[in-house]
């Protein structure tokens, strides 16, 4: 979006503005201002053209963009207007919310620390607030808490944008100091294993994926996330099946092999609302987080 000239919009337009933005929606808009609603519509056209914005999105009703609705470091504000103020740069918000998921030590340690690099290397003032959570709900991404999701699981919604970022394979992680690797089902069956069982009973979708082909498995340890799971495995003749990146962070120094049956990927994708589709820094931080996962794929 490019700069434009402050002298094409007058104080009606920017009232107009406000009263959008402060309604939710064109009626109520139209309301407030004691107009038509094909008035409003028409004045907010213009105002596009001019802005070279959308201004507003579909979601259960209208929600302004980033542009429209936020102020030049992308917070709340009560004056729409001062969003448009800001240039549009490719700089980062002053708060970047990365909501994570599901995996929460495996995006953390895997997919993060690259992007955190990046962020401080090129956007030193940007603060990064990592929020862990279940499945990214509609309402979360549709509000202000968080400006991107990272996720294997996708929230329906229509007004709710992804992209895949990448999608791991699956490994047997056991330490080699003390048993052998399972090269055949029947030993990977009769171990004991190790795995990663979230609050309240949300246990790891291979483990519910290896369970439906009927392999069943005797779970001697079960933890809530998977950074405890070194502690249990070394010294020990447990198996963890786990994600294959971990093996370069947190399970690093346990030995590999892999799983002896073909088993499904896990995907990771990155969410966002549409009202966010266009803003210029969050389009960067999209391009950041693309690239850090382009690294992990080298």
């Amino acid at each position: 979006m490019g700069d434009f000239d402050w002298l094409d919009i007058d104080a009606r337009l920017l009232r107009l503005l406000v009263a959008v933005v402060d309604a939710g929606s064109i009626t109520g808009a139209a309301q407030a201002l004691g107009v038509t609603q094909s008035a409003v519509s028409h004045q907010l056209d213009k105002l596009r053209a001019i802005t070279q914005d959308a201004l507003f999105v579909k979601s259960r009703g209208i929600m302004a963009t980033a542009r429209a609705g936020a102020g030049p470091a992308g917070a709340p504000t009560a004056e729409p207007a001062a969003g448009l103020c800001a240039a549009p740069l490719l700089q980062p918000r002053a708060l970047a919310r990365l909501h994570h998921h599901c995996r929460r030590d495996f995006q953390r340690e895997v997919l993060l620390p690259t992007l955190a690099r990046t962020l401080r290397e090129h956007a030193s003032e940007l603060s990064l607030h990592v929020i862990p959570s279940d499945v990214p709900s509609l309402e979360m991404l549709r509000g202000s808490t968080c400006d991107l999701a990272i996720s294997p699981r996708l929230p329906d919604g229509s007004d709710i944008v992804q992209k895949r970022l990448f999608a791991d394979s699956y490994s047997v992680y056991y330490d080699a100091q003390v048993r052998a690797a399972p090269t055949h089902l029947t030993d990977y069956l009769a171990a004991d294993h190790a795995t990663v069982v979230y609050a309240p009973h949300r246990v790891l979708s291979i483990d519910r994926w290896l369970q439906a082909q009927g392999l069943q498995r005797r779970f001697a340890v079960m933890v809530p996330g998977f950074a405890a799971l070194p502690t249990f495995v070394r010294g020990s003749a447990l198996l963890v099946t786990a994600p294959s990146q971990l093996r370069h962070g947190l399970l690093s120094g346990l030995a590999t092999c892999a799983v002896p049956v073909p088993t499904p990927t896990v995907p990771m994708y990155m969410i966002w609302h549409h009202s966010r589709q266009d803003d210029p820094p969050h389009r960067w931080l999209r391009q950041c987080l693309e690239a850090a996962a382009q690294a992990l794929r080298q």
